[in-house]
């Protein structure tokens, strides 16, 4: 079955010092473009769960975000120094800003996120690494089902467009003696008005000629070849979404060919509808895996 490239999955633990969050987001990309969106992780370990990303999820724009909640444990701390002097400089201003008579403005400033920090390296390695590592994993996989619920409803959708398009391809064959009979009467009509006196034989070999030059049989046949080469993907390959846009491509130089050929106001409205058809399943193919 195929997956989806948007995805989303969640994972938590408990380590001594406090509960680990890990959460992963997916959208569609035309490579693996994998972002940590965390200075927790440690370093040493950054290249080594991007290589599992890629080899899991395989395509997509792949965020990982972590986030860590105190649990009251003793843990190292430090001031984050630089923090301190950019968050008093904006209060001062402020204060001054505003004429607020407020002198005591450190222990204010103290109390704003990320001044007082724990080792955010260290807190994730050493004995907790095997921990987060399975949490990491966990995430994976529940990105990878996501991915998967999205993907039955994708194959749905796009097969069942497909069948849609067969289905018009079928009325565009009704309306084949239609077009003939068409044709034959126009060239007719222009005649007589012309009061031009045609040879029997003369005007059935103009009227082969001219329906050979605007047959369709041949776009017919390799649409229903490419729509069954599609199925053939989409059902047989584990990440398809690259050819299926190729075949999609061959698929739509079929239909404007038809169109162009039609010679037909009813088939043409029909060619118009399977445009509109392949068009979204050309944007949900963007999305498949």
């Amino acid at each position: 079955m195929i997956r989806s490239m948007t995805g989303y999955g969640k994972a938590e633990a408990e380590l001594p010092e406090g509960k680990l969050t890990v959460e992963i987001r997916t959208i569609n990309a035309k490579g693996a473009d994998i972002s940590i969106k965390s200075s927790l992780l440690p370093r040493e370990k950054d290249l080594s769960v991007r290589q599992r990303m890629a080899e899991r999820l395989v395509r997509g724009t792949i965020d990982l975000f972590l986030t860590f909640e105190n649990g009251g444990a003793a843990v190292s701390r430090k001031i984050d120094a630089a923090a301190v002097k950019d968050y008093y400089s904006q209060v001062r201003a402020l204060r001054d800003e505003l004429g607020v008579d407020d002198k005591d403005l450190l222990p204010a400033v103290l109390r704003l996120p990320d001044v007082v920090v724990a080792p955010k390296g260290d807190l994730l390695g050493g004995d907790n690494w095997p921990i987060v590592d399975k949490t990491i994993d966990e995430a994976i996989a529940a990105a990878d089902a996501y991915r998967l619920r999205e993907g039955e409803a994708l194959y749905r959708d796009v097969t069942s467009r497909l069948k849609n398009i067969l289905e018009l391809e079928n009325e565009v064959e009704a309306h084949e003696a239609e077009r003939i009979e068409a044709v034959r009467a126009r060239i007719l009509k222009a005649a007589e008005e012309l009061g031009v006196n045609m040879d029997k034989e003369r005007f059935e070999q103009e009227m082969i000629f001219y329906l050979e030059k605007y047959d369709i049989n041949e776009e017919k046949v390799r649409l229903r070849q490419h729509c069954a080469y599609f199925m053939e993907t989409i059902d047989g390959e584990p990440y398809p979404g690259k050819k299926l846009g190729f075949i999609i491509q061959e698929m739509g130089r079929e239909i404007n060919t038809t169109g162009s050929k039609a010679n037909n106001a009813s088939i043409q409205q029909i060619v118009v509808r399977m445009k509109d058809e392949l068009e979204k399943i050309r944007e949900q193919s963007m999305n498949i895996l």
